[in-house]
C-alpha cells in the first residue's frame, strides 16, 4: 500500500516542532542548509522554517542529496513490522474524517483485525482506535487555531460522531475544553 500522506506543510512543521513520534517514517524533514534529513521526532536543534523541505519517501530525500541525521537515524527501521504500522498510520491520517471500525483498518493493510490490534499495540503502545482519536484531536486543535469554524463544526469535520465524545476526548488529551484551547491561541495571534 503506497498512500501519500494528507498533511499540509504547516501541519508537518507543527509535528516537527512538537517532536511527534506518531509521524516517524511517514515523512522526513530535510534541512536545505545542512543537507541533513531527520525524523519528525528528532530532538536536534530545530531549523528555520524557510530552510525546510518535507519528503514522504526516504529514497527521494537521499536522491535529493540529503544525508541521514546521526542523532535520530531516520534510515534505520527499528522493527520488522515498521512498514505495516506505517501503512496503518498513513491510512488513519488520510481517513480520519470517516467512520472507521477496526475491520476497515485491517482490510486496508490486508491482515486480520485481531492481529492488527495486537501488533499495533506492541509497536505503538496504543490501539488503532486510540491512535485515531489522537489524530482527530490533533486536527481539531489545528483547526481551532487556524479556522473560523464553531466547535461543533470542527467536531464533525474531524470525524467524531457526537459532540460529547469530541469534548470528552479533547479534554482528556489536551487537559482543557476546545473553547479554552481556542482562547489562548487567539491571544497569541494578537
Amino acid at each position: 500500500m503506497e498512500d501519500i500522506l494528507n498533511l499540509s506543510f504547516d501541519e508537518m512543521w507543527d509535528k516537527v516542532m512538537a517532536c511527534d513520534q506518531k509521524y516517524d517514517g511517514l515523512f522526513f524533514t530535510a534541512v536545505k542548509t545542512t543537507k541533513i534529513y531527520c525524523r519528525p521526532s528528532c530532538k536536534s536543534r530545530k531549523p528555520k522554517k524557510i530552510n525546510v523541505d518535507f519528503y514522504y519517501d526516504i529514497n527521494k530525500v537521499e536522491h535529493a542529496g540529503f544525508r541521514a541525521c546521526k542523532r535520530c537515524q531516520p534510515e534505520v527501521d527499528h522493527s520488522p513490522r515498521t512498514e505495516l504500522v506505517r501503512n496503518v498510520t498513513t491510512f488513519l491520517i488520510n481517513h480520519y474524517k470517516e467512520k472507521l471500525v477496526l475491520q476497515d483498518i485491517a482490510n486496508s493493510v490486508g491482515v486480520s483485525p485481531f492481529y492488527l490490534e495486537r501488533l499495533f499495540k506492541q509497536e505503538t503502545l496504543e490501539t488503532p482506535r486510540t491512535y485515531l482519536e489522537k489524530i482527530r484531536i490533533d486536527k481539531a486543535a489545528y483547526l481551532l487555531c487556524s479556522a473560523n469554524l464553531s466547535n461543533l463544526e470542527i467536531c464533525y469535520k474531524v470525524g467524531f460522531q457526537s459532540p460529547s465524545s469530541f469534548y470528552k476526548a479533547f479534554r482528556r488529551l489536551m487537559n482543557c475544553s476546545p473553547s479554552e484551547y481556542r482562547i489562548p491561541a487567539k491571544k497569541e495571534l494578537l
